[in-house]
């Protein structure tokens, strides 16, 4: 579905980062740039930023889960199901007058058109429900990937707890004591 976001670094006035088309919540999202950051970039926020931001020629269309290589293939089926796919960047852009397709190069200027930015900021990312305010709380590059985050955008402004629940659990929780035995009499 198409839920266009950015993908950005902070800078001293707000942001600048790169347009990204598909798939912008959130939900799914987050836990992609969690995954991302603490296994495929072995949590290296500018390796990071230079593989979302800098090496892209124009924007991309779809982030995919060739960002999640390197995580445990039982993170990877929990967040896709074990489905896989590549990250694509636009290629099949046709301007109006026929020139070259330029960089979409994004900041808080020009975000307005926008649903979701993920500022990627050396202790965590922060997201920005663009449909309410121009900045929004910071989730830890630490937190659990499988964490369930809301994508009610008025849920996502500054200063409110972050809208999301625990994981949810992978082994069986621990059996109850057995019931001591009565004593003898």
């Amino acid at each position: 579905m198409t839920t266009r976001s950015v993908i950005a670094r902070p800078t001293e006035t707000g942001y600048t980062g790169i347009y990204v088309h598909h798939d912008g919540y959130p939900s799914g999202r987050l836990p992609l740039l969690l995954a991302a950051y603490q296994h495929r970039f072995a949590r290296d926020v500018e390796a990071m930023r230079i593989h979302l931001i800098d090496h892209v020629s124009i924007a991309w269309d779809e982030l995919g889960t060739d960002l999640l290589d390197g995580a445990p293939k039982s993170l990877l089926k929990q967040l896709t199901g074990g489905e896989r796919w590549p990250s694509r960047e636009m290629d099949d852009i046709i301007t109006s007058d026929g020139s070259p397709p330029e960089r979409q190069v994004i900041t808080e200027a020009n975000s307005g058109d926008l649903s979701w930015g993920y500022v990627l900021h050396p202790v965590g990312v922060e997201v920005i429900s663009l449909y309410a305010a121009d900045r929004g709380p910071i989730i830890d590059w630490n937190t659990d990937p499988r964490t369930r985050f809301s994508d009610h955008p008025y849920l996502w402004l500054p200063g409110q707890p972050v809208p999301a629940s625990k994981p949810p659990r992978t082994t069986p929780a621990p059996a109850a004591p057995a019931p001591a035995a009565p004593a003898p009499t």
